[in-house]
């Protein structure tokens, strides 16, 4: 099944940002961020958007300011991504966020937890310079690490999912850093099977 990908550009926060859309308007709203090296497009080239999409998903991969094909721009990742949700019109998204990606998705939901649906991260950085804060996350959370991560040690995943209640952890052994990258079926099972349940 080809799964159409509608490039799109969005002014939010006013910064320029472009963005990749697939799956229906009136599936549930899922935002995927990017980690430091990567960007939207790496996404539709792992299948993450034709997966959600024919699971029912509307899929958003935003590139965020001065990554992909968005321009640099002075406001910062969360007052741009807060912008986007609206510019959008995306009450409760789900926030998919690797690495850098998932620091920003993790600050952001902390700090407009009433704007997020549910949090998905994947080797996220920033863990422990928000550690006092982590047990405010009240929405539902998958934490994905990869056992051989290097760059955000595992003890980082076991941190978040000690102090989100209620949250899923799930570790793909042997993978690196990029986990999702390395073992893209695996990742794409559980992210799914999450998402059947938010």
């Amino acid at each position: 099944m080809m799964v159409e990908v509608r490039e799109r550009r969005v002014v939010a926060g006013n910064c320029e940002v472009h963005c990749l859309e697939a799956g229906p308007p009136g599936g549930q709203d899922i935002v995927l961020l990017h980690g430091m090296k990567f960007k939207a497009r790496t996404w539709q080239e792992l299948g993450t958007l034709e997966v959600l999409a024919g699971a029912g998903k509307h899929a958003l991969a935003l590139d965020l300011p001065g990554f992909g094909a968005s321009p640099a721009c002075a406001a910062a990742a969360g007052e741009v991504l807060a912008d986007f949700l609206t510019q959008m019109r995306l009450t409760k998204p789900v926030l998919i966020g690797p690495s850098m990606g998932g620091r920003v998705a993790l600050e952001f939901c902390l700090d407009h937890a009433d704007r997020v649906g549910a949090l998905v991260l994947v080797g996220a950085v920033g863990v422990q310079e928000n550690r006092e804060r982590l047990s405010a996350v009240t929405v539902p959370a998958l934490i994905i690490w990869g056992g051989a991560d290097t760059v955000s040690p595992l003890a980082n995943g076991r941190l978040l999912h000690e102090k989100i209640a209620g949250s899923s952890f799930f570790v793909i052994d042997g993978a690196p850093h990029p986990c999702y990258l390395d073992q893209p079926v695996i990742w794409h099972r559980e992210l799914v099977s999450f998402l059947e349940k938010t």
